[in-house]
């Protein structure tokens, strides 16, 4: 069974940084593509940050040169460190990864970036 939890989200000021954590189990992470998405309040999902199982990396444009997505493979987790952080950044943060033709999603860590 595919289970991922989303960790490190909170209320941040404009300008802070926050580091997000997703611990995944049930899947042999090493050769997964993962992912983290962000869902913001009256907007549609969207991808942030993208690794591959080589730790080829790709970002959503807004958030080119704040944010940067890593790996752990010996401790089964992904990473995104958030720079820079924007009132436009908050949002619920999800990290997912597909395997066997499905998508496998966390609950997700809210983040808030606000004065």
């Amino acid at each position: 069974q595919v289970h991922l939890m989303e960790s490190g989200g909170g209320l941040v000021q404009p300008g802070g940084s926050l580091k997000l954590s997703c611990a995944a189990s049930g899947i042999t992470f090493k050769i997964h593509t993962m992912d983290w998405n962000r869902q913001a309040p009256g907007k549609q999902r969207e991808l942030v940050a993208r690794i591959s199982s080589t730790g080829t990396t790709t970002y959503e444009d807004s958030v080119k040169g704040r944010f940067t997505i890593s790996r752990d493979n010996d401790r089964n987790r992904v990473y995104l460190q958030m720079n820079s952080l924007n009132p436009e950044d908050t949002a619920v943060y999800y990290c997912c990864v597909s395997r066997g033709g499905s998508t496998y999603w966390g609950r997700g860590t809210q983040v808030t970036v606000s004065s």
